[in-house]
């Protein structure tokens, strides 16, 4: 087995979509591509497919790796591939990149066949009901009308839980990890604070910054600093850094004092090397906007009524920006409506990012949940088929 991943060598397919897709925003996009993977097998009967949806920043790279470049492992190797949780040796688990996406999909940087240039500003705004419904689509391309679970972590997680309103029959599970049933008031606050100052950027161009051959890195550095405060939490931070000087000294000036101060400018750089600015700003309208309750005057146990699948929901204490809390919103309004829901509420350090990290009980719950998927599944097929009555019976019946 391979030891850098499991999965090995992975390749991207795109799918081409002419036809127009109606968004909530009353806009609609058409002439688009999808960009997903797939791992493991698909079964005779379509019947073990996954879902897997992204977060902020990720992509359809979901396992595996691309060619010998040991750094381009897919965000959730740890999760999904031959004997992991996500088994895809029973499994067949598909990534897709998102609308407005700058990792292959269509979006801002891609050309409007209206115009001739890049989308830039004029990319209509999306929500997580919109990439549903793309998903959805694809799904039927791909011939899968009902999958074995969608799965999904953080914003992943808002699409999966999205699934099991838009379309109940359409997936047997339901798997929300770290997420929300909509933002609260200070993570819409951080958000803003991270698009102005992207919005700021002299070299943004009011979103049309390709045809300036610049990238708005200053108001993307910023933007990134400012959500990965959100993503840890204070204990690991203490933990990693605590008030450490990175030369020993206070410097009096307004340069870089505290190791923080480094990690933070460092992850900033990094991403504005490889993520679009364009992106940034719709995907966190999109977490802004996530709020399906809200159509049902903000009761969530009406909100679910119409769901039909099973569910596992996972938090993580540390995680203030989707703390637990939040989860046992959604547990509680699945317990009021009859539906079979388990909850397992992770006592790990690391904040948000748990839910990408290797944590031995979550994982343990993810596989007991899978397996016993698996079986059920594997029952259901071993059920011996009814004989269907002759037709002299049928007539009488």
């Amino acid at each position: 087995m391979d030891n850098m991943s499991s999965l090995g060598i992975v390749s991207p397919q795109s799918m081409f979509f002419p036809e127009p897709l109606p968004l909530q925003s009353g806009a609609e996009i058409a002439d688009y591509t999808l960009v997903y993977e797939t791992y493991g097998t698909l079964n005779a009967d379509r019947s073990n497919a996954i879902l897997i949806c992204h977060a902020l920043n990720a992509s359809h790279h979901i396992a595996g790796r691309y060619g010998e470049d040991a750094s381009s492992v897919g965000w959730w190797d740890n999760m999904v591939g031959p004997g992991k949780p996500v088994d895809t040796d029973k499994f067949f688990v598909i990534g897709v990149n998102n609308l407005g996406s700058c990792f292959g999909s269509t979006g801002p940087m891609h050309t409007n066949p209206a115009t001739g240039k890049p989308y830039g500003a004029h990319f209509p705004v999306i929500t997580v009901e919109d990439w549903v419904q793309a998903q959805a689509r694809l799904a039927d391309r791909l011939g899968i009308e009902q999958f074995a679970a969608v799965m999904g972590g953080s914003l992943g997680g808002m699409q999966a839980l999205s699934w099991s309103i838009l379309f109940p029959q359409r997936l047997r599970h339901c798997i929300v990890i770290a997420s929300t049933p909509k933002l609260s008031t200070q993570n819409i606050a951080f958000d803003d604070v991270a698009r102005q100052a992207i919005l700021t950027d002299p070299d943004f161009h009011g979103g049309d910054f390709y045809a300036h051959g610049v990238v708005p890195k200053n108001g993307l550095r910023v933007a990134r600093m400012i959500g990965h405060i959100t993503y840890l939490s204070d204990d690991v931070m203490a933990a990693k850094f605590g008030r450490d000087l990175r030369s020993g000294k206070y410097q009096f000036g307004y340069g870089i004092d505290f190791e923080i101060e480094s990690y933070l400018r460092y992850q900033g750089d990094k991403f504005s090397e490889y993520f679009d600015a364009n992106t940034y700003l719709l995907i966190t309208k999109a977490l802004d906007y996530f709020d399906p309750a809200r159509d049902f005057g903000g009761d969530l146990t009406k909100t679910l009524e119409n769901t039909q699948a099973e569910f596992l929901l996972v938090s993580f204490t540390t995680d203030w920006r989707f703390a637990p809390e939040r989860s046992r919103e959604i547990v509680e309004a699945l317990v009021n409506n009859r539906r079979k829901v388990s909850y397992a509420e992770i006592d790990a350090p690391h904040g948000h990012d748990a839910f990408l990290l290797d944590d031995a009980r979550y994982m343990n719950a993810v596989r007991s949940y899978f397996g016993n998927m698996w079986q059920q599944m594997q029952q259901q097929q071993q059920q011996p088929q009814l004989q269907p009555k002759n037709t002299t019976e049928g007539a009488r019946a």
